[in-house]
């Protein structure tokens, strides 16, 4: 048994990946994509970094059964057999305030997580239904490995919600912070790469995908992050709109006229970059800014800008040790990273135009003198697989 599985189980996609545990670390070796599922159209891939294995359709399979497929597949390319996994790590979006690390999954933790899906109902069920079929499927240890974890650190001021408090103790409504993860696996990997004690090292992380958010990161520990009760808090995203007056809401019921439910899809689906410019791919949007399109630059300028904001309310917790971006937009687009970054001089980060341009694969591109900036990819399944070895050993 030296084989470490890690499954992001949603409710139409499955994502795992297939490691091999070689002198006490993983090591990758595949990855399978279960995608469109319940639908005609649905697939699973598996393939490694050089080599596709397989394709199949799994046109009409239930969620359990395309993970039945995705093991049988692995199997059956020889990528991994059941008798081969020493564990398999799950990805958890949330584990309210009682998880702050990852733990060996039993009944109790099945009911913790059932029990918090209140918070997160597009994404614990989904998980969860993971975690319980590969628990049938095979005896090997589970381990529930959570988004908010990393940020159960953060002391209560940055926690807490400035309303009353018998409701947020009575119904559990604080900040509770996501991409953890990332967040941890991308500041761990620039302490590594800079030579400081992760226990000593600060940094101020930024993972820029379709969903965003910014972390402090202090002594290693999380000490404040954009995101919040739910992930729709912090900065402008590619459907969310990120930070607005409370009392929208409000508004959009009392005289727009919509529902709560409404409301809140509104807000979380049809807004961000999406409801700026009718697109949610920062790639279309800034293709169309270089084209002329003065909207589409200032729906550019407001995501940087929006971004700026909370890189500068983080720099008074004090100088950190680096600047990382990371996720889809950080670590592929130089002009983000650039209009972001630009004109912070003054507090002590200046970006190299030229490294910043050059750089594909990550690495530093601050000038000399500045507070160091980092392109860094994130691999939050690694880091899964990190955390279940640690655990199962």
């Amino acid at each position: 048994m030296n084989k470490i599985l890690v499954i992001n189980s949603g409710s139409s996609t499955i994502k795992a990946d297939v490691f091999l545990v070689k002198d006490n670390a993983p090591v990758f070796l595949a990855k399978a994509l279960a995608d469109k599922i319940g639908k005609p159209d649905a697939t699973l891939v598996i393939k490694s970094a050089e080599k596709k294995f397989s394709e199949l359709a799994i046109g009409g399979l239930a969620v359990t059964d395309a993970l039945d497929c995705l093991f049988s597949e692995l199997a059956a390319s020889g990528v991994c057999h059941k008798e081969e996994l020493l564990a398999v790590g799950h990805r958890v979006v949330h584990g309210g305030g009682r998880y702050s690390a990852p733990v060996v999954v039993d009944d109790a933790v099945v009911t913790a997580i059932r029990e918090m899906s209140v918070f997160a109902p597009l994404h614990n069920p989904a998980n969860l239904a993971g975690i319980e079929h590969c628990r049938r499927a095979t005896p090997v240890p589970q381990v529930a490995v959570f988004d908010t974890a990393f940020h159960q650190a953060m002391p209560a001021v940055a926690t807490t919600y400035a309303i009353p408090r018998e409701l947020s103790e009575k119904y559990g409504i604080r900040r509770y912070g996501f991409h953890g993860t990332s967040h941890e696996y991308v500041t761990r990997e620039c302490a590594r790469q800079m030579q400081i004690d992760y226990a000593r090292f600060n940094a101020i992380s930024l993972h820029l995908g379709n969903g965003a958010s910014a972390c402090a990161v202090q002594n290693g520990k999380s000490i404040d992050t954009s995101m919040g009760f739910t992930p729709l808090e912090g900065l402008v995203m590619g459907t969310r709109s990120g930070d607005i007056d409370p009392s929208l809401t409000f508004f959009l019921q009392n005289v727009v006229g919509l529902s709560a439910t409404e409301a809140e899809a509104l807000l979380n689906k049809k807004s961000g970059l999406s409801g700026l410019a009718g697109v949610s791919d920062m790639r279309e949007l800034l293709s169309r800014a270089g084209a002329g399109d003065q909207h589409a630059a200032l729906v550019r300028d407001i995501f940087c800008a929006r971004l700026r904001k909370y890189i500068g309310a983080y720099l008074t917790w004090g100088k950190p040790h680096a600047v990382i971006f990371t996720g889809g937009i950080g670590e592929n687009s130089p002009e983000i990273r650039l209009r972001t970054l630009s004109g912070l001089a003054h507090l002590g980060i200046e970006i190299s135009a030229e490294k910043n341009a050059a750089i594909n694969v990550g690495g530093l591109i601050s000038t000399e003198n500045s507070v160091a900036v980092f392109v860094i990819n994130t691999d939050e399944e690694l880091m899964i697989a990190r955390e279940t070895l640690r655990l199962v050993s």
